[in-house]
This record gives structure tokens, C-alpha cells and sequence, in this order.
């Protein structure tokens, strides 16, 4: 279905024709890019961000417990974020200069559009005042093991705050960039592939999402980095979020003679 211009008399630089409708194969170059960076950064990479954040922090053939913290789906789900999130921010850009013309031709994709903008870039800000991390150091095994005082490993009124804005958060701009890519496509009256070509890729990352969460793979993250003992404080507390795979100490001998209290430092 097309969408009928709001101002005939005037071009709105979406390509109209002479019956007022927005045809995709004349859309202005600033909103074929802005619909491009977009599907890129919320239908490809922030997903799997999220996917490597919920099912990969203990990576298949890592032996843990006995091998602990292992950053890798930190530092993949962290340049998967920053990368969607800077290439949504280029393509709200395009949005933001030229927004007379995009409000004028489809208010409710613009509306919903910031919304889930500003979702992204609370992740990011989030993320920047997560607190500290803390924990037995690297190193210091025994009765020599040293602890640091942080907000992660604690499990202070920082960090639960954080934990439950930040997946509240990245879920509900996930579920909503969709319904706002939907919109665009309508808008832009767009052939019909595209529009199942991105509903197929949705359809596909739900199946995984749904296979990997039935596999068990979405582990506690403060028992993928610090393990499942109940010395440690937060193991003490219930997981934050919906459906976190967490397990029982299997020993009561393994209790840490931690020793040594530090100031905090920065970490995940």
C-alpha cells in the first residue's frame, strides 16, 4: 500500500509521482542509506550482540568451572554494540537533517525510530557508568587470593539497577526495531521481497535464539566469571533476568580464604 504525500504541492524529496504516491525506486538517496544502516544495525548486528551476550559467555570446549572469565563474548558483544550503535547513529543523522521532510511523510516510523535511538544510546550510557567489576585477582590463588571490592562482584544497588536497565532495555529496543523497520518499508511502499527478506531474517534469529535457549546455553553471567560458590555474594542472590541458567555449588571445600581488600577497578 502506498503512501499518499502529505503536501502535493510541495516535493517532499521521497519521490512522489503524479497520483501522490512514494515509490522505493525514487526515494531519496539520505532515506534508502537510512533505511539500509538501519536493517544493517537492528535486524544483522545489535541481535547478535545480544545473542553472543546471552548464550556465549562460557564458549563451547571451555572447561569451566575450572576455567573461568573468559572475555570473549565480552569483547565480541561489546564490537558488535558499538558497531550497530555508531552505524544507527549515522543513520539517525541522515533522519535528523532532513526531518521535516521524513516527519511530513511518516510521523509514527519517525516517533517510534527516536524511541528505539534513544534505547541504543542508553545501552551505551549504561554501559559507561556500569561500576566497578571486583573479585578474586587473577593470580592469587590459595590462601593468598586477593579480593577486590566492586559493583559486579558485590552486587551492589549500582550494578542491580544497571543489570535490570540494561536488559530490560536492549529487549525492548530489540523487539520494537522490527515493528519500526516494518513501518519504513510501508512508507516507502517497498517491493514485498525485501519485506520478507527481513522478516525471514527475524524468523531466523528467533529459531536460534529459541535453540540455544532450550540448549541451556544462557549461563549466569556472574557464575560464567567467577563460578558457582556460594562464598561469593552474588551466588547468594537470584539471577537478574528471565530464564538464566544457574547452577548449585557442587562443594562445599572449595570455600575462598580471601585476603586483602583493594580499592575497585573498572571492569565488566
Amino acid at each position: 500500500m502506498a503512501l499518499v504525500c502529505a503536501a502535493r504541492r510541495r516535493p517532499l524529496g521521497f519521490g512522489c509521482h503524479e497520483d501522490g504516491a512514494l515509490s522505493i525506486h525514487e526515494i531519496a538517496p539520505w532515506a534508502a542509506w537510512h533505511g539500509r544502516l538501519m536493517v544493517a544495525a537492528w535486524i544483522v548486528i545489535l541481535p547478535l550482540g545480544v545473542l553472543v551476550a546471552r548464550f556465549f559467555k562460557v564458549t563451547p570446549g571451555q572447561r569451566w568451572p575450572e576455567t573461568l572469565d573468559n572475555k570473549r563474548w565480552w569483547r565480541l558483544h561489546l564490537a558488535l554494540q558499538y558497531s550497530g550503535i555508531a552505524i544507527m547513529t549515522v543513520a539517525a543523522v541522515l533522519a535528523a537533517r532532513n526531518a521535516d521532510l521524513a516527519r511530513s511523510a511518516f510521523p509514527l516510523h519517525g516517533l517510534l525510530g527516536w524511541l528505539v535511538v534513544a534505547l541504543g544510546w542508553l545501552q551505551v550510557l549504561g554501559g559507561l557508568l556500569r561500576g566497578s567489576k571486583g573479585g578474586p585477582q587473577p593470580g592469587t590463588e590459595g590462601a593468598r587470593n586477593i579480593l577486590v571490592r566492586g559493583d559486579h562482584y558485590d552486587m551492589t544497588r549500582r550494578r542491580v539497577i544497571f543489570e535490570h536497565v540494561h536488559k530490560a532495555g536492549g529487549y525492548l529496543a530489540i523487539a520494537l526495531a522490527p515493528i519500526v523497520v516494518a513501518l519504513g518499508l510501508h512508507a516507502a511502499a517497498a517491493p514485498s521481497w525485501m519485506g520478507w527478506l527481513i522478516a525471514c531474517a527475524c524468523i531466523g534469529g528467533l529459531s536460534i535464539f529459541a535453540w540455544l535457549q532450550w540448549s541451556g546455553r544462557c549461563i549466569d553471567t556472574y557464575q560464567a566469571i567467577w563460578g558457582a560458590s556460594r562464598d561469593h555474594p552474588g551466588n547468594r542472590r537470584p539471577p537478574i533476568g528471565w530464564a538464566i541458567r544457574r547452577f548449585e555449588d557442587r562443594s562445599q571445600s572449595d570455600a575462598h580464604d580471601l585476603q586483602g581488600i583493594q580499592e575497585p577497578k573498572s571492569g565488566d
